[in-house]
């Protein structure tokens, strides 16, 4: 029998006792886990409960739904707590960070690229334009996410592409991070250089380039600012 969840925080603490279920390896990945009624009986709780501990494990990549078959086991690492780690790390860590993932999504994108992308990206930077003062930079800081995600889509590396999503969040932060700072944000020219590196088919000159983007940014923080 599982280890019934205290009273307090239920659906919490039922999820936790289902994490440590599947950590442990009850439940192979692959497999579904008990129907809900029998859930609910193991760990001493409601079936809403259950319901709210599984729609908790399911938003962390836990657990798959799968309707009209049941809730199978997806994964069986937690990245909440690997979030947690990376929420306390320093600005100048998650530049180096963006930096290695883009130098070789830049890279990749030069072997494999089609014309097809190119034509994308350039719609994506006469998009992205400048920053809009009437909305505080956000719609400004989602179009330049956006068109770095998608020179990580061209590179074809389906692992990397999850990657990026996952830490797309610190990505974005770095991009809030030269608006609000001392830090520079890298101009037009500098996310061209970045699109004309990958049409060459250079892999090294894409490399260089993404390396050129990010050391403005880099050097002012080596020396301890902003």
């Amino acid at each position: 029998m599982l280890a019934q969840a205290p009273r307090t925080s239920l659906a919490d603490s039922a999820a936790d006792s289902l994490r440590t279920e599947i950590a442990a390896g009850r439940w192979a990945i692959g497999s579904r886990i008990p129907i809900e009624p029998q859930l609910a009986l193991l760990l001493g709780v409601s079936r809403g409960t259950v319901r709210e501990a599984v729609r908790t494990l399911v938003s962390r990549g836990l657990l798959e739904v799968r309707q009209g078959s049941g809730t199978y086991v997806r994964s069986g690492f937690d990245p909440s707590s690997s979030l947690q780690k990376m929420r306390r790390a320093s600005l100048r860590d998650q530049f180096e960070v963006r930096r290695a993932l883009e130098v070789e999504a830049a890279r990749l994108a030069a072997l494999r690229h089609t014309a097809k992308d190119l034509r994308r990206l350039h719609t994506l930077l006469d998009k992205r334009g400048l920053p809009d003062a009437s909305d505080a930079g956000a719609a400004f800081i989602e179009r330049d996410l956006a068109f770095h995600l998608a020179i990580v889509d061209i590179s074809g590396n389906l692992a990397l592409v999850e990657t990026c999503r996952f830490v797309s969040g610190y990505i974005k932060e770095t991009i809030v991070s030269t608006m609000g700072t001392s830090l520079p944000e890298p101009n037009e020219a500098a996310h061209r250089a970045i699109v004309e590196a990958i049409a060459s088919r250079d892999p090294d000159r894409a490399a260089a380039a993404v390396r050129d983007f990010m050391a403005p940014m880099l050097n002012m923080l080596a020396l301890g600012t902003p």
